[in-house]
């Protein structure tokens, strides 16, 4: 009887596994099992001369709650595949937890339905779902009601304390700064940035700003000319288009720091041409602070180039090419953070604590 009760019994183990074999992507994976105290798992994540991904679980994982960490390059579609083909295999190894940690959630722009599209980040959760995860850790989701697309528990973790952290300690007379807002879309994240570190707040707002708006889609085109009779139909009212002010700086950023914040930095457009703006009005030091360096094409250039001074982000990305090519770039370690989370949720401990002070807003 006793023999057959601990048969039953399942390993109350955990293990952590990267679903990408690259150098860079598996660097914070090995800082976070470092932290942890744990070995990363044996696993091979590798592409058939077809491009084909294909996964090779090393270790037995039957019964463990397993942790797939997946930091995601610039080859984005291939690391979504590599987790979910990861997860499927640990799912029919029979494991008995799978939680992805997924820093930066990608597709997370693609979350408002535009015309004709689709939202692509709820198809994304479905099929994460479907390959075998029942929980997610992230950070800094690109809109808090993302979580709602989840049919699973999503800890939406913050890198703010991190760069709040990082201004105090790193920027010399951070008193004399103001946090601006490069659109008022970010306004609100600008806002939690400034009432934590007691800092003025400044938004630019104008026609500069227009990455959000919709490109044609042909839904202006003349209609088909059909052979109707009787009703012609309702004249509904029309809507007027948008017509945005001359740009302008809500906020006095003359003989200040200015200290732009957002959570992701990708085309560096719209940042470079409001530095150029805040240049004009007064400010003597740039700073750009944001949770997801993605910095794609070339980016690197164009800040090197700018009348930006530095741009710090978070280890969520990959960006050690970039930071090669703009020694502008800084970075800050959150693996602090996610080795913790792992932590409380394999303990089944309380995750209010990472949690603390952030409001609804926030």
């Amino acid at each position: 009887k006793n023999l057959l009760t601990t048969m039953n019994v399942p390993k109350s183990g955990y293990r952590v596994f990267s679903a990408n074999s690259s150098a860079a992507c598996t660097e914070l994976a090995k800082k976070i099992t470092e932290r942890l105290g744990v070995e990363l798992g044996k696993s091979v994540v590798f592409q058939e001369p077809n491009r084909e991904t294909r996964v090779d679980v090393k270790e037995s994982v039957r019964g463990q709650t397993i942790f797939i960490i997946q930091t995601i390059p610039r080859d984005v579609n291939t690391a979504i595949m590599e987790l979910l083909v990861m997860a499927y295999a640990l799912k029919t190894s029979c494991a008995k937890n799978i939680i992805g940690v997924i820093p930066y959630f990608p597709y997370s722009k693609q979350c408002k339905m535009r015309k004709r599209g689709s939202i692509v980040c709820k198809l994304l959760a479905s099929m994460l779902a479907k390959a075998g995860l029942t929980h997610i850790i992230t950070m800094d989701l690109h809109q808090k009601e993302i979580q709602g697309f989840f049919s699973f528990p999503v800890d939406n973790l913050r890198a703010s304390p991190f760069l709040i952290q990082y201004i105090q300690e790193e920027i010399p007379d951070y008193r004399n700064a103001i946090i601006v807002a490069k659109s008022p879309a970010a306004a609100k994240r600008a806002q939690s940035y400034a009432e934590r570190l007691r800092l003025g707040l400044a938004v630019i707002h104008g026609e500069a700003q227009c990455s959000e708006s919709d490109m044609a889609d042909g839904r202006h085109s003349p209609p088909c000319v059909r052979n109707t009779t009787g009703h012609t139909g309702l004249e509904l009212p029309l809507m007027m288009a948008k017509e945005k002010p001359p740009i302008t700086v809500v906020g006095d950023v003359g003989g200040r720091i200015a200290i732009i914040v957002d959570d992701i930095i990708d085309d560096v457009g719209d940042f470079v041409a409001a530095a150029e703006i805040l240049k004009e009005r007064g400010a003597y030091k740039i700073y750009i602070m944001a949770t997801h360096g993605l910095l794609s094409a070339d980016a690197p250039r164009l800040i090197e180039e700018s009348a930006i001074d530095e741009v710090v982000v978070t280890n969520t990305v990959p960006h050690e090419v970039q930071k090669l090519q703009c020694p502008k770039i800084k970075t800050v370690d959150v693996s602090m953070i996610l080795a913790e989370a792992i932590r409380r949720i394999h303990n089944g401990e309380s995750m209010a604590y990472l949690f603390r002070n952030i409001a609804v807003d926030d």
